[in-house]
């Protein structure tokens, strides 16, 4: 984007109420946060996303981000399931509804690739109480790998299901992301933040559990398949000790949080938790260490934590600050939520034919192939085995095969993507 736009989109930003969730002020909204998302990885890869970082820290707006982030949160908890059983809801509503649902995905990106920087931490003042909270509950997810079945309940309609599935699994490796940045920075975090982190939602012990799981590994029919850069692909048997992107942010994570003297004095070392964090020394092998060479801090102090019990934290007086975001949201919509569904299934989920081809052409000069190909980190893989792919559907253009077979086997799977697409 040049310069002068990007001001006026970041400038555009603001904060939505939930019954206007999917209308055409809020698909506007949509709109900015798309092209902001795009050009903040596209600037990332090229060193220059300083412009953003500035923008977004000068107009104040990370708080409005988490405030949307946390709206259509509640709205695919509370609404959304309500939406759908209604008599009026028809199957043409879905494309208006995909929107919605790729909404939190857009913002938690363009917020991972931003909060790399401290002085957005800053300037998240206390609504970082409410991102910590929310990427809490997506690791709470993830740790449980219970993301199937709540994007289950959540998305009834057929030919969402499988695309809110994996968004939800996403989302959640996002929020992975977003919490090791702010473990970054926590000395630009709101007093309390620190305490909330350890104490309130002990987050060393949710991060044990991530490097117990690895819910972004898994066997399938003897072969060891990881998911990075969106996909999931099967990893020969020489680069499976390497460590993804993801085990580095769990890592990274649990080095910030007990590592810190801060945190030290802060944290609850008593028997459940030692003999939790204990569990990681299993984990830190020479290869590991190799990798991260920092772990060699960890391992010294597992090690000395396994043969001493650390003085429980000090009991000062605390005002303690707690996330007003999600709360405010709950308590000004509470017993509404069926309003809000039909209000929502007549104004926003019911476009006319018209309505929805002029959204299609939106939506196609915001998502230009060509833009799409520049944000992709690597060559395309074919959607069925995995291998480098060079042919495309050529009716949504969508997802990638290597060859005729591949395509062919994955049509059932595919085409009511593509006729949504299409």
């Amino acid at each position: 984007l040049p310069p002068a736009e990007a001001e006026a989109l970041v400038q555009a930003l603001q904060g939505s109420e939930l019954r206007d969730i999917g209308g055409q002020g809020w698909l506007r909204q949509h709109e900015y946060v798309e092209k902001l998302n795009m050009h903040g990885i596209l600037s990332a890869s090229a060193g220059q996303e300083q412009l953003l970082t500035e923008l977004l820290v000068t107009y104040a707006k990370i708080p409005v981000l988490i405030g949307e982030l946390i709206s259509v949160e509640i709205w695919k908890r509370k609404v959304f399931p309500l939406l759908c059983r209604l008599e009026d809801f028809k199957p043409r509503s879905t494309f208006p509804i995909y929107v919605v649902l790729h909404h939190e995905a857009s913002i938690i990106n363009l917020l991972e690739t931003v909060f790399f920087y401290k002085e957005i931490c800053e300037s998240a003042g206390d609504s970082a109480l409410d991102l910590i909270d929310y990427c809490h509950r997506k690791l709470t997810l993830l740790a449980a790998r219970s993301t199937k079945a709540q994007a289950a309940d959540l998305v009834p309609p057929q030919e969402l299901q499988k695309q809110a599935e994996m968004m939800e699994f996403e989302i959640s490796l996002k929020a992975l992301s977003v919490l090791r940045f702010i473990t970054d920075h926590m000395d630009s975090l709101p007093l309390s933040a620190l305490t909330r982190m350890l104490n309130t939602h002990n987050l060393p012990c949710l991060l044990v559990e991530l490097v117990e799981h690895c819910p972004w590994s898994c066997w399938e029919a003897g072969k060891l398949k990881k998911f990075e850069n969106g996909t999931w692909h099967v990893v020969p048997p020489e680069d499976q000790v390497k460590m993804t992107k993801l085990d580095g942010q769990v890592w990274l994570a649990l080095l910030n949080l007990l590592l810190s003297p801060e945190c030290q004095r802060k944290y609850r070392f008593d028997g459940f938790n030692k003999s939790q964090l204990l569990k990681l020394r299993a984990f830190l092998t020479d290869v590991l260490i190799d990798q991260l060479p920092n772990l060699v801090e960890m391992q010294r102090f597992l090690s000395y934590l396994a043969v001493t019990d650390p003085a429980p934290p000090k009991k000062d007086l605390i005002l303690e600050q707690v996330p007003v975001i999600r709360d405010h949201i709950l308590k000004k919509n509470s017993g509404k939520w069926e309003a809000i569904a039909k209000h929502q299934v007549k104004h926003a989920f019911s476009p006319t034919e018209e309505e929805l081809k002029l959204q299609a052409r939106r939506w196609a000069q915001t998502y230009s192939l060509d833009m799409m190909e520049a944000l992709a980190p690597d060559k395309p893989r074919c959607r069925v085995c995995g291998v480098e792919a060079a042919k495309r559907c050529s009716r949504c253009r969508n997802e990638w095969y290597c060859t005729r077979a591949c395509q062919v086997q994955h049509w059932q799977k595919h085409k009511p993507a593509c006729n949504l697409m299409a």
